[in-house]
């Protein structure tokens, strides 16, 4: 399964979809990427006059390439044209630390904590690209096909 048709499994689309490329993934993680387009949805009202990128939304590009991307991955042999992966999430606890601005593009990375019983927990954390710190925590969800 190669990248492209990781991103083609995810059960998103836009303008709920947070991932724009796979830069590596295998069995204990991944990184991937995205950026916030300045007619995002969500800027509308989030700030006035000084939009900034809502934590939710971080936290869920966080997920959506940190652990459903790998838990696509890791449930490769088992998806099929007829059966997709059905995700959902369980946990999480992110702290932030640094504002995104739209326009600005992430690199979120990934490890794998476990798998098993179709729960996968991993460590994620976003950067910016001045290769600083925005955001980080544990993000658990379980995947089934």
């Amino acid at each position: 399964m190669n990248n492209q048709h990781i991103i083609n499994n995810l059960p998103y689309q836009k303008p709920f979809l947070f991932v724009d490329k796979i830069i590596e993934i295998d069995e204990n993680g991944v990184k991937g990427a995205y950026t916030y387009k300045e007619n995002e949805f969500f800027y509308k009202g989030h700030f006035k006059d000084k939009p900034i990128t809502p934590g939710v939304i971080l936290t869920e590009t966080m997920a959506q390439i940190g652990v459903v991307c790998l838990g696509v991955f890791l449930l490769k042999d088992e998806i099929t044209a007829t059966k997709k992966p059905k995700i959902a999430l369980t946990s999480n606890q992110v702290d932030f630390y640094l504002p995104v601005l739209p326009n600005e593009k992430v690199n979120v990375i990934s490890e794998k904590v476990y798998f098993r019983f179709n729960k996968l927990s991993c460590k994620v954390k976003m950067m910016n690209t001045q290769n600083q710190l925005v955001c980080r925590g544990t993000i658990s969800g379980m995947l089934i096909v």
